[in-house]
């Protein structure tokens, strides 16, 4: 694989070219599978910056390549040897080329914000921190078969935080031709910050992955405990490059859950900005989709009332809900199932008898888990405990057992 970025103002242009060992069909990290639409992609900054670091322009390129990539990589800038070294041990891809380049260091901690429940509680944890909020546009050489997705909304649902926005546009989802358009690697996600790390000081990147995410494996990963999760521990291969790149990966909701998230997003000034849904208009979320579905059962929870929502139990969406566990995110469905009024009349009927759960069983999912806030970086740290302290409480031993014996027994 071989990259180039050509840059015009605050437009990157990023055009690769594969070898001939290369893959059209690739494999992310979470192993899922993805296939290769077309060779190139941009990235539209606000504004102009000077050229970042020859290491944030490497990574950045990596969160769109890795999957399709074989044996090796060569950048369009030299590296420094410890990015090089983080690449060949996570992935065992040669990259280079590799120059004497000094690693980078920046000081400022900023918040890859999507507007999303689980963003916005991060946003409320770090009030001073600057969000960059990426935006879908489309591609001039791949056709936009989803012109449902709403980017636009949730752009301006983040300009009306109030708070320190940069929006970054880009068209690299459309670089995926299967399953459907998406982040080549989740990370991608931070592309903007990465190419404005240096010209915003930046040591680290905030995402709201949360327990679920980070330490019971997420929706791909079905019932299993993930203390070496690759995507979002720090010793993980991404954790390790993105540290090369003087660039490190901070989950300050990692040791919570979907309901804690929920419950402090809503609970923030930012509670009118909050959107979970990507089809939605200015008017409000679609009520319609499987995302609707899964989050209205979670926030119900929270309030302690029945469901508000029509999807019904023989919806395409609702189908997953209808056969036996194991499920994705099955940790939620059992808190919702547990504290829902009504549970047996909504499209979570069959879930919730398959699943028998308490609030005594799912109250764990209420308290964080303590050894997510040692993997913060200890600039950063003490603001997000104090807070997870005084706010939600930290687990007990046998809470925490609970997380570590998850899809174990």
């Amino acid at each position: 694989m071989r990259i180039s970025w050509t840059v015009e103002d605050g437009h990157w242009s990023l055009g690769f070219r594969l070898d001939p060992e290369d893959t059209l069909d690739g494999t992310v990290t979470d192993g899922h599978r993805v296939r290769l639409a077309t060779n190139s992609c941009s990235v539209h900054l606000p504004y102009a910056v000077p050229e970042p670091h020859p290491d944030l322009r490497a990574l950045a390129a990596w969160t769109v390549v890795a999957p399709y990539t074989v044996s090796r990589i060569v950048f369009d800038r030299p590296v420094s040897p410890g990015f090089a070294a983080a690449i060949e041990e996570g992935w065992g891809i040669e990259a280079g080329p590799v120059g004497d380049v000094a690693p980078r260091r920046g000081e400022r901690l900023a918040i890859s914000y999507s507007g999303g429940a689980d963003s916005v509680a991060v946003a409320t944890i770090l009030p001073d921190a600057p969000l960059i909020h990426f935006q879908r546009v489309s591609h001039p050489r791949v056709p936009n078969r989803w012109t449902h997705y709403r980017s636009d909304v949730l752009a301006r649902l983040a300009l009306r935080t109030g708070r320190d926005v940069t929006i970054v546009r880009s068209d690299l989802e459309f670089t995926l031709a299967e399953p459907r358009p998406g982040y080549p690697e989740h990370h991608a996600v931070a592309i903007g910050a990465m190419l404005l790390a240096d010209h915003l000081d930046l040591g680290g990147v905030a995402f709201g992955y949360e327990m679920g995410s980070r330490w019971l494996g997420g929706g791909r990963y079905v019932l299993r405990y993930t203390p070496d999760n690759p995507m979002w521990s720090p010793h993980g291969k991404w954790g390790r490059l993105f540290s090369a790149a003087g660039l490190d990966l901070v989950l300050p909701v990692g040791g919570v859950s979907e309901a804690t998230t929920m419950r402090l997003a809503l609970a923030s000034d930012l509670r009118d900005q909050v959107r979970w849904c990507l089809r939605g208009g200015d008017g409000g979320r679609c009520g319609q989709c499987g995302k609707c579905l899964y989050k209205e059962l979670i926030q119900a929870a929270i309030e302690r009332r029945p469901m508000r929502i029509e999807i019904t139990a023989d919806r395409p969406v609702a189908a997953k809900w209808q056969k036996p566990p194991p499920y994705g995110g099955q940790e939620m469905i059992e808190y919702g199932c547990a504290r829902v009024p009504g549970i047996e009349e909504t499209a979570f009927a069959k879930a919730a008898a398959y699943l028998g759960a308490t609030e005594e069983s799912t109250r764990w999912l209420e308290h964080c888990y303590p050894p997510a806030l040692a993997e913060i970086p200890e600039r950063w740290r003490k603001r997000i405990e104090d807070f997870m302290v005084e706010e939600v409480g930290l687990m007990t031993e046998e809470e925490a057992r609970r997380v570590e014996s998850w899809g174990l027994a």
